[in-house]
């Protein structure tokens, strides 16, 4: 399941909870992660929230809490478990409990939750055992909610961003894939989770949502954000310089902003009473 901007590289969409290495490298200036990365449409947390029994919420790979907090303004009560401990360290300070593990390694002790939450994480997680073990934390009737956005820079941001990490980082696995890919491709990518939580036999059968937005962005404010993201995170600093000084003329070509269209897409189910 994809979470980065389309315009850049990114771990394979069959097996990226495989790439354990970039999924705990976004700590790398959680601030900066927290202050740049959106939020998520308040329809979908409300939504959420509606069709959930109860104000327990779980988040899985909360990050810096971005998710979390959200949940929490809604009247939720709010666990995290977050494997790279300077995204938890983050979360906390700004009010969220943490617990640092991977979600497979994370132990609940006997905990249940009414909501299992996973924003722009869960293609981190294993997706059998994630599923799986989703499923042991909820009480009957609670909630796995899966989501994460698809981004969608106009070409002229998209291209010059793909020629520029080209030549940045020449032998990188990453550089065969298009400057922008078919919102198909995220779309088949999350129905495939749909499929694995429908698979593991302990989910009624899950529901797919869809939430459309844009955003406007300057030139700095989009180079704030490049660098949060997972292809760019483990970077030299001069190959980074690189990339965003390509990305801001493009954006400077462009009047100094552009419009990005997101779509937020969620993956939902409930959990079925076992005898």
């Amino acid at each position: 399941m994809p979470t980065l901007p389309r315009e850049q590289p990114e771990p394979s969409p069959s097996e990226p909870y495989r790439a354990r290495r970039m999924a705990e490298s976004f700590g790398v200036d959680a601030q900066r992660y927290d202050q740049s990365r959106p939020g998520y449409p308040d329809a979908l947390v409300a939504r959420i929230v509606a069709g959930s029994p109860g104000p327990d919420v779980l988040d899985v790979g909360c990050g810096t809490g971005i998710a979390a907090r959200q949940f929490q303004a809604a009247g939720c009560t709010v666990l995290g478990v977050e494997p790279d401990g300077r995204m938890a360290d983050f979360a906390r300070a700004r009010g969220l409990d943490v617990e640092v593990a991977s979600f497979e390694a994370w132990q609940p002790a006997g905990r249940t939750f009414d909501t299992v939450v996973a924003a722009q994480s869960w293609h981190w997680v294993d997706p059998v055992a994630g599923a799986v073990k989703a499923a042991q934390v909820l009480r009957p009737g609670g909630r796995l909610a899966i989501f994460g956005h698809v981004y969608e820079p106009p070409a002229e941001v998209a291209e010059p961003f793909a020629a520029a990490y080209r030549r940045a980082v020449p032998d990188s696995p990453l550089n065969g894939q298009p400057a922008r890919r078919p919102l198909d491709l995220y779309q088949a990518a999350y129905a495939k989770v749909a499929d694995r939580i429908h698979e593991s036999g302990r989910f009624d059968a899950p529901e797919q949502w869809r939430f459309d937005w844009e955003r406007s962005y300057t030139r700095d404010r989009w180079l704030d954000l490049l660098p949060t993201t997972g292809g760019l995170t483990q970077l030299r600093p001069d190959q980074l310089a690189g990339i965003l000084e390509a990305v801001g003329d493009a954006i400077d070509s462009l009047g100094g902003r552009f419009t990005m269209n997101y779509t937020t897409l969620a993956v939902t189910a409930v959990r079925v009473a076992t005898s």
